[in-house]
């Protein structure tokens, strides 16, 4: 069997580690074996950060929603399960822009109140 060199592609794997790790501090960017360590982490944080914005936003969503209901006097709670009384489907983004513009929204109220 003939001798296989692999110089070259562990360079190469090493590189593209180091240079995700660029901008970490001390040795995690400059040695491949705590780099490497650092990227898995980063790419799990980062991972968990992706579903995590989402349930920011969302609640956001809800917050100025809530917000916007204290004038006409009704809870959130109550807005949302008349609006799946009168099948209104709206979900909860669309809802909050449509918050921010005060007569649209005191007509959307007054419709399902």
């Amino acid at each position: 069997m003939t001798r296989v060199k692999r110089g070259l592609t562990s360079h190469q794997k090493h590189k593209k580690v180091l240079e995700l790790a660029k901008g970490y501090r001390m040795t995690k960017s400059r040695l491949y074996k705590v780099a490497n360590e650092a990227v898995l982490h980063a790419g799990e944080y980062a991972f968990a950060g992706r579903k995590h914005r989402k349930r920011q936003m969302r609640r956001l969503w809800i917050t100025r929603i809530n917000a916007a209901l204290t004038p006409f006097e009704i809870k959130y709670s109550e807005f949302i399960h008349l609006l799946k009384i009168k099948n209104i489907q709206l979900d909860r983004k669309i809802l909050a822009l449509i918050a921010q513009d005060g007569p649209f929204f005191e007509r959307l109220v007054k419709k399902i109140k």
